[in-house]
């Protein structure tokens, strides 16, 4: 581990420490590419005027020019058609200089999310979304895109505990973002996996079995300190605002205090996983544009 913290008894892992050794591992491939006369490209797509879209954009495409990637964004208003969409997606798809393809979530109410996610190139699908993708590591391969996040969660992890084979992975929720893909991989690194979500009947007593502890359930504070397993890994994919006595805040799915007195290392959010996932959508780029898989990870 890189400059984490001790809080409590749990190790704080720095998720912004970690990104930043994935960017540098990333700009410095880029510029072996660049060499070669090939710049990794990503095309981000936004539709609408979504806020948080907008900062999620922006955050992404500067990340993607600071490691020396070719960045092209294009943006559609909300009425656009679906059939406008899908014609972008065709032309980048066959456009050789683009090698990733990101369009932003959400869509507007009249587009299909899953056509929309269908028709980019499974090579160029960045985001891991595609149906391709995800059989792919549905059956436990790892040589198509998978997505952002659960590749940084499997970092922070083998930063934490290289060998996670045997140990018990407990998962509170299972989107085809974070929880399903992550509990792909994390049975691919040979832990025994259990998904909870909301029809689970006893989301407490499973978790306080768990001896690596995922929670992705987007609600602030779910997962208390009497959930923790001692000498558990927790991390914490929530990212929830909240405000109390007219003070914003970014908070988590764990309450951070309490676990942090039972677990053995925890991510804080913010500075946990967020980084990572960033710092993964340019890690899967710069594979698209080398034309493989994201699951082999770098050792950095």
């Amino acid at each position: 581990m890189h400059n984490n913290s001790s809080v409590g008894h749990a190790t704080v892992i720095d998720g912004r420490a970690e990104a930043a050794l994935l960017k540098g591992h990333v700009a410095h491939e880029v510029s072996r590419l660049c060499a070669q006369g090939i710049t990794p490209s990503l095309a981000v797509v936004l539709v609408g005027e979504d806020p948080a879209s907008h900062i999620y954009v922006r955050n992404k495409i500067r990340a993607v020019k600071a490691v020396g990637m070719h960045s092209i964004s294009y943006r559609m208003p909300a009425h656009a058609t679906q059939a406008e969409l899908l014609a972008l997606i065709s032309s980048l798809n066959t456009d050789a200089s683009v090698h990733g393809i990101l369009v932003q979530l959400p869509l507007p109410a009249h587009m299909n999310r899953d056509v929309v996610t269908d028709a980019i190139a499974p090579a160029k699908d960045v985001d891991g979304f595609h149906i391709v993708n995800a059989g792919k590591l549905a059956v436990g391969r790892e040589d198509g895109m998978i997505p952002c996040t659960a590749v940084g969660c499997r970092l922070l992890l083998r930063r934490v505990i290289p060998d996670m084979a045997g140990l018990h992975a407990v998962i509170i929720g299972c989107s085809n973002i974070v929880g399903r893909p992550t509990a792909r991989l994390l049975l691919n690194e040979g832990c025994t996996v259990v998904m909870t979500h909301l029809q689970s009947r006893d989301v407490a007593a499973e978790a306080r079995r768990a001896d690596i502890l995922i929670v992705a359930a987007g609600h602030a504070g779910l997962v208390r300190g009497e959930w923790i397993k001692p000498g558990a890994i927790v991390i914490d994919v929530g990212i929830n605002r909240v405000e109390k006595q007219g003070h914003a805040s970014i908070v988590g799915d764990v309450a951070f205090d309490e676990a942090a007195r039972k677990a053995a290392a925890i991510t804080p959010v913010p500075g946990g996983v967020g980084p990572m996932t960033i710092a993964c959508l340019l890690w899967n780029t710069l594979c698209a544009a080398q034309g493989r898989g994201t699951g082999i990870l770098p050792r950095i």
